[in-house]
């Protein structure tokens, strides 16, 4: 099924949204325990059965690999960005979205709605062939095929360079798996305030990313693959924003976080070796399939309506 096969759905789809009050943001803790809270409600426009429909035909779609498919379970769109409250006809940024897993659902969706995609990602004028690659290969599958697609505009995001969306435009800006890179990159400051101003104000920064236990070692946050809840939130809430929920939806009790090879260790990478070559004395790749996926995060913040100088006053 084509993106624009969904107008159909979304013809159909717009109506009130529900009624009930959005989930207020709970005060910062000193032991950040997760809090399930709900998806915000939106006084008007698509209601949450609505955008749940169209969600559920853009992940169906035909069109979409079914190596990609097979991994909802662990990566459950569909509750994700309801959770996010990605309406159809939003204006969104996907930072660093990588090969497109997300992208193939997150654009069909909003292609239906009337939605705009930002893809950012490295940057154009690097001399770098893989990265000239990775664009290529982005630009081909996705951006020259708007009729399954609609509009992606591939925009920059990088140490140096965060150029996301145009200032102030963005309804939703949402990154998965991706800040524990920034934070073994040494840049996530810059990260975060490049998603701010993008951002419109009362606009929503939804963060996915595999969750280290506050109790462990802060230093595996530079070479795990894993960050703690409670950095996402402190890189979050010094760049401006007000932290507005989490869920649970993405969580894998079964995965500690302590693997010989970081979170690669687990599938879809499910690495057998290190660097070297070598692996520890009875290690079971198997025992690591069995887990799954790794344990994510799923959080939700706001760019505040008024100017942080007047919220103090």
């Amino acid at each position: 099924m084509k993106a624009t096969s969904l107008l159909s759905v979304a013809a159909l789809a717009l109506v009130a949204a529900c009624g009930s009050p959005e989930a207020e943001a709970p005060e910062p803790a000193e032991v950040l325990a997760p809090v399930e809270t709900e998806a915000p409600a939106e006084a008007e426009g698509y209601s949450e059965e609505a955008r749940r429909e169209m969600l559920q035909a853009a992940a169906d779609d035909a069109d979409r690999p079914e190596d990609q498919k097979a991994r909802d379970e662990f990566r459950n769109p569909v509750d994700t960005l309801l959770f996010f409250g990605v309406e159809p006809d939003d204006t969104v940024v996907e930072a660093w979205p990588g090969g497109g897993w997300y992208t193939q659902v997150l654009a069909r969706y909003l292609a239906a709605g009337g939605g705009k995609l930002y893809a950012a990602g490295f940057d154009p004028e690097s001399e770098n062939e893989r990265v000239q690659a990775s664009l290529a290969a982005f630009q081909e599958r996705f951006v020259d095929n708007a009729d399954e697609f609609g509009e992606i505009e591939m925009s920059v995001l990088t140490s140096e360079r965060q150029e996301l969306a145009p200032a102030g435009t963005a309804d939703v800006v949402l990154t998965f798996r991706n800040v524990h890179n920034f934070e073994m990159g040494g840049w996530s400051e810059a990260a975060f305030a490049g998603f701010f101003e993008a951002l419109k104000p009362g606009g929503v920064l939804g963060v996915v990313d595999h969750r280290l236990p506050e109790e462990a070692d802060k230093a595996m946050e530079k070479s795990s693959g894993y960050v703690k809840v409670s950095t996402v939130r402190q890189l979050a809430e010094e760049a401006g924003f007000v932290f507005d929920g989490s869920s649970e939806v993405n969580a894998n009790p079964n995965d500690d976080a302590d693997h010989p090879f970081g979170v690669w260790t687990l599938p879809p990478r499910s690495r057998t070796s290190g660097q070297d070559g070598t692996a520890p004395e009875g290690f079971d790749a198997e025992e690591y399939k069995a887990i799954g996926e790794s344990d994510r995060m799923t959080l939700r913040f706001k760019k505040p309506i008024e100017p942080a100088e007047a919220l103090l006053e």
